[in-house]
């Protein structure tokens, strides 16, 4: 997910080091040490994902004689890069929890998911999520943590306005209109800046009917659907002011939430951890599905983030037993809980659904049954995805065409396709 927060660097020298063999007797008892890279869901020190991996790790061995793991957490800003290093260097880790794991498939680095998990554990993937992770038919790509979005909308605001939270798009620009009148800030959040501008996109793209893909896999991006979704945007929402002093263009996500936070704005799409972090600053807040052009929209975005394992070690049977202790139910439970997110196994899923404990994530957890990814398993969807980065903001600004502008991503997205 590109849910991205600071994380605890660990030592560069971790960085030069595959997972080593230390030979600890005759044949068949030497320990092995499995090397994991993972991103940081914490948003500080105190609640830093190395917490979480170092308690795993030492359960694991304690289970296990003979097999340590040492694992490394990097912010989200960072780990991508860091393990596209590693690789590039010749020391792949053993595995890496990150966004993205197509490239590593297709050049033919990484285990399949059914070389690695028992059938137990491999079978209890949330189907769309395994999906979602294969290549040519194949999984490589395991779902680690995922989350869905809805629209976020500050009561306090709405209440005082008098309003309802929207089910359609014009109800959404009458509720921005009152709001934008009481004085408020931002009516509607709309970050199209470059950290994460492919969300804000594919939810909007989804509530006007369409998406990235086709029904067929194919790219999209300048369906008639899309550009009609861009060009209300344009001149409904950004054209009539309901979007704040930022352009669009120039907003991160990180900036709008902040602001929701503050009580500066009054509706926006969200996560799961945007509810703790509202909630720590005192702010009133609802949710509700994203709304679509005459009703609610027909799915919502679901993100996953990805663990994956590299065949350079050859640690194949050692980094089978440590992820099928990952993924039991327990442990998926734990992390989902501990950063507010949603599993990705049914096991763990079924259990948050009828525990109280986790009905704050209920509504989220009853959309990934209906949501959309983004077609990750493409090995182009990462120069696609920094293509719409870098340009899909414009669409919306006072000279912005977003039918030229989907063309043209179009046209990248068909030729990064194609070279594949």
């Amino acid at each position: 997910m590109q849910r991205r927060m600071t994380g605890l660097t660990a030592a560069v020298a971790a960085l030069g080091m595959a997972a080593t063999l230390a030979a600890c007797g005759g044949p068949g008892s030497e320990d092995v040490t499995l090397k994991l890279v993972a991103a940081d869901y914490g948003d500080s020190p105190a609640n830093s994902s190395q917490k979480y991996w170092d308690k795993l790790a030492a359960a694991f061995e304690k289970k296990n004689p003979g097999i340590k793991v040492d694992v490394s957490v990097y912010s989200w800003s960072d780990v991508d890069a860091k393990v596209k290093k590693m690789v590039a260097d010749g020391h792949a880790p053993d595995m890496a929890q990150i966004g993205a794991y197509s490239d590593y498939a297709a050049s033919g680095k990484l285990y399949s998911a059914n070389d690695l998990l028992s059938i137990p554990v491999q079978s209890d993937f949330l189907p769309q999520l395994a999906d979602a992770g294969e290549v040519s038919r194949v999984q490589y790509g395991m779902p680690f943590a995922s989350s869905t979005r809805l629209l976020f909308y500050n009561k306090t605001l709405f209440d005082k306005a008098g309003l309802t939270p929207p089910q359609t798009w014009a109800q959404l620009q009458a509720d921005a209109k009152a709001l934008k009148a009481r004085g408020v800030k931002i009516p509607y959040a709309l970050p199209l800046g470059p950290e994460e501008a492919q969300a804000e996109t594919m939810m909007w793209m989804l509530s006007g009917g369409s998406g990235y893909t086709d029904d067929v896999g194919t790219y999209s991006l300048d369906s008639p659907q899309n550009v009609k979704t861009f060009e209300w945007l344009k001149n409904d929402l950004v054209g009539q002011g309901l979007t704040g002093p930022t352009p669009p263009a120039k907003l991160d996500r990180a900036q709008a939430f902040a602001a929701f936070t503050r009580g500066d704005v009054g509706m926006l799409n969200g996560h799961p951890t945007l509810m703790q972090m509202a909630a720590k600053k005192g702010v009133r807040f609802g949710t509700v599905p994203m709304p679509g052009i005459n009703g609610r929209a027909r799915s919502t975005m679901g993100v996953a983030d990805w663990m994956m394992a590299f065949r350079q070690n050859g640690h194949k049977d050692q980094v089978g037993k440590f992820l099928d202790y990952v993924y039991s139910e327990k442990n998926v439970l734990d992390f989902s809980r501990e950063y507010d997110l949603l599993p990705v196994t049914n096991s763990a899923s079924d259990t948050m659904a009828d525990d109280k404990r986790d009905q704050k994530l209920w509504k989220f957890l009853g959309e990934l049954q209906n949501s959309e990814l983004y077609p990750v398993g493409k090995t182009s969807w990462a120069q696609v995805s920094a293509g719409v980065k870098r340009e899909i903001g414009s669409t919306v600004g006072p000279n912005g065409n977003p039918g030229a502008t989907l063309g043209r991503l179009e046209r990248a997205a068909d030729a990064a396709e194609n070279a594949e």
